[in-house]
């Protein structure tokens, strides 16, 4: 009899999740698939690794297929070009790309996620094995213009959240304009481009998907879930910038603003899904 095979699953976050939680969903997860198993069933072993995967995470060659599920949109880090050589924010008003932003706005998003994707790339070539996949799921836009009623939108929503507040005196402007959100969405020639200049691997398959419209369609709250989603994500960095007494006006106004803004024209944002081959 041939042995059931191993699968060994290496679980990523940066440091600060909660990987305690995981773990102990472990001897649940393992107790139920164990009465699954009936001895042919494959052996899984699960593991952490804690850091950021724009970088080194595991030793050469010991990979043999990687799921990033999106994820790959947030950068590393705020571009360090949105502020001047004094130090001052050139993105007065928004906290991401908006019509109202400078060219230099858009270049030094782009300039980010090139420098981070080619990392990603890089990192991941030397971890997997040769004839590795990897499935990257992650959110981006479908042509060159960096300001349209796509992913970019929700941000210039947050941005016209936040002035409200400042009009209301409840925070100032000029800590609306040193906010940046750490966000940028590629377009399909983008990625394409990145993956070639890199060069370790070819693209097997690249799809974009449409799903708003049919979750709007089906939601009645649907303006209060993206306000759910958007504050689950920033929640920390805004209460930080902010403070955390803010938190529920601002998501209050931002979702109805979102069902407002849906009721006027449809927000289209997009999702990629790439198969990714080690050469």
């Amino acid at each position: 009899m041939i042995p059931a095979p191993e699968f060994r699953v290496y679980l990523n976050d940066l440091p600060t999740n909660d990987f305690n939680s995981i773990f102990k969903s472990l001897p649940d997860f393992y107790r139920d698939l164990n009465k699954e198993r009936s001895g042919g069933l494959p052996l899984l072993f699960i593991a952490g690794y804690p850091g950021s995967f724009y970088g080194r995470l595991f030793p050469n060659d010991c990979l043999h297929f990687v799921h990033s599920s999106y994820s790959l949109h947030w950068l590393s880090k705020v571009p360090p070009s949105l502020y001047d050589k004094q130090g001052k924010p050139i993105n007065r008003g928004s906290v991401h790309i908006s019509a109202s932003s400078p060219p230099l706005v858009s270049q030094a998003y782009y300039a980010q996620f090139q420098e981070d994707f080619s990392l990603f790339l890089r990192s991941r070539s030397d971890e997997l094995t040769a004839g590795g996949r990897m499935v990257l799921i992650m959110l981006g836009r479908i042509g060159p213009d960096h300001v349209d009623r796509g992913n970019s939108f929700y941000w210039e929503l947050l941005s016209r959240s936040l002035a409200i507040l400042a009009t209301q005196g409840e925070i100032k402007r000029e800590d609306i304009d040193s906010y940046d959100v750490h966000f940028y969405a590629p377009t399909k020639d983008e990625m394409e481009a990145e993956i070639r200049r890199e060069g370790s691997f070819e693209v097997e398959r690249l799809e974009m998907f449409e799903t708003e419209k049919e979750l709007y369609k089906v939601s009645e709250n649907y303006g209060t879930e993206v306000a759910m989603t958007v504050r689950a994500i920033q929640e920390s960095m805004l209460s930080h910038h902010f403070g955390e007494g803010i938190l529920d006006t601002l998501f209050e106004i931002y979702g109805r603003m979102v069902e407002e803004e849906m009721l006027k024209e449809e927000i289209n944002p997009i999702t990629f899904v790439l198969v990714l081959r080690k050469l």
